[in-house]
């Protein structure tokens, strides 16, 4: 299976990949949150949570540039709130016609697009820095431990299983696709568009159809293994001074961020 297609763990030895990940699931959780209960224009909230998130990834020794680079990932889901630029009340900086409509750009709502394009974009870097420092069945284990409701947590441990599942059949069509798409040197393969699209629905069916079944054998394989609804981890999970002292000063600092965010 392709494992590098999906898991984002980068394995090396840092103070964040030695905590607990409990702690790094509480923490990533409560630096969303805050972010979330920040008001709009709270420029020095944001401000110190990215040096939250900048000293967080210098001590993950991931580079202080890691998350900042996989982040923009994120921009193209924020645009969807670009509606607040034309639906919140405020002073008008700007009007244009768009197809039908009179569009007209307030201040009020550029103040709240700006600050969600900001949240969303501080949230996904902490998030990211979450999966490159625990594994994902240790993420798994630590919301099982932290009370999350054992439906949620089954369901995104075997969505996580199933990915690879479905991403082996894609390769596995695509690899037979090419073996059986040979053409003479200087002419292409295939034929129209309509023929092109009539395989590409087959394949979708087959792929369909092959991952159900392999999914199958690979949810009785877990059976037949001891498979209780739990994921099990080599790795034991134990809370130290250390981890409660991070929390600890995390939720603090939050806190204050907030204060400092409303002045």
């Amino acid at each position: 299976m392709h494992f590098d297609a999906f898991d984002r763990y980068h394995d090396t030895e840092s103070f964040i990949h030695r905590l607990d990940p409990r702690a790094k699931v509480v923490v990533t959780v409560a630096f969303i949150l805050s972010n979330a209960l920040l008001p709009d224009g709270a420029w020095i909230g944001f401000g110190l949570s990215l040096l939250f998130l900048l000293f967080v990834t210098a001590l993950s020794n991931l580079g202080i540039t890691f998350t900042l680079r996989r982040s923009f990932v994120a921009f193209p889901f924020a645009l969807v709130a670009i509606t607040v630029l034309f639906s919140i009340p405020g002073n008008p900086i700007t009007s244009f016609r768009f197809l039908m409509w009179d569009l007209t750009i307030t201040d009020a709502g550029l103040l709240r697009f700006v600050s969600i394009v900001i949240r969303s974009w501080l949230s996904v870097q902490m998030a990211i820095l979450l999966v490159a420092t625990a594994r994902f069945p240790d993420i798994v284990h630590a919301l099982e431990h932290l009370r999350v409701p054992m439906i949620l947590t089954t369901i995104i441990a075997f969505l996580y299983r199933y990915l690879f599942v479905l991403a082996d059949e894609v390769f596995r069509l695509l690899r037979a696709r090419e073996a059986r798409s040979a053409a003479a040197a200087g002419s292409r393969s295939g034929g129209s568009v309509a023929w092109r699209a009539g395989v590409a629905g087959n394949m979708a069916g087959q792929l369909f159809l092959r991952s159900y079944e392999r999914s199958d054998r690979v949810y009785n394989a877990m059976l037949a293994r001891g498979y209780t609804g739990h994921l099990q981890t080599m790795n034991p999970h134990e809370l130290h001074r250390t981890d409660y002292a991070t929390m600890a000063f995390s939720i603090l600092f939050f806190l204050l961020l907030q204060l400092a965010g409303r002045l």
